[in-house]
C-alpha cells in the first residue's frame, strides 16, 4: 500500500498508508490530518483539500484538469506545486509521495 507523507505547517509530519484507488484527500480525511476539510467531499468544488506537492513529486503526478485550476484560485496562496489533493488518484507508483499542507489551512 501506498505510503504518503503530509507534511505539517509546524514541521511535523505524519506517513500514512492510502490505498490505490484512493484520492490523496480521502486517506487524509480516514486519518484525520488536520488542515484537510475537505469541505465539498471530493467533488472539487472548494479547496478546502489544498496541498503544496513536493517539487520532486510534481512532475510525476500528470496535468491538471481545468476544473481544478479554477478551484485552486479560491485557495491562499496557490504556486505552481499546488494541487487539490481530492484530485491526486493514488497509485502503487505513488509510495513516498510527499505533501506540504499550507499554514492558512491548519
Amino acid at each position: 500500500m501506498p505510503k504518503v507523507t503530509f507534511i505539517l505547517p509546524d514541521g511535523t509530519s505524519q506517513t500514512i498508508d492510502i490505498p490505490a484507488g484512493l484520492s490523496v484527500m480521502e486517506g487524509a480525511v480516514k486519518h484525520n490530518i488536520k488542515g484537510i476539510d475537505a469541505d465539498c467531499g471530493g467533488a472539487c468544488a472548494c479547496a478546502t483539500c489544498h496541498v503544496h506537492v513536493d517539487p520532486e513529486w510534481a512532475k510525476k503526478l500528470g496535468t491538471v484538469e481545468e476544473i481544478e485550476t479554477t478551484m485552486l484560485d479560491f485557495a491562499i496562496d496557490p504556486d505552481e506545486t499546488s494541487r487539490l489533493s481530492c484530485q491526486i488518484k493514488v497509485t502503487e507508483a505513488m509510495d513516498g509521495l510527499i505533501v506540504r499542507i499550507p499554514k492558512t489551512q491548519h
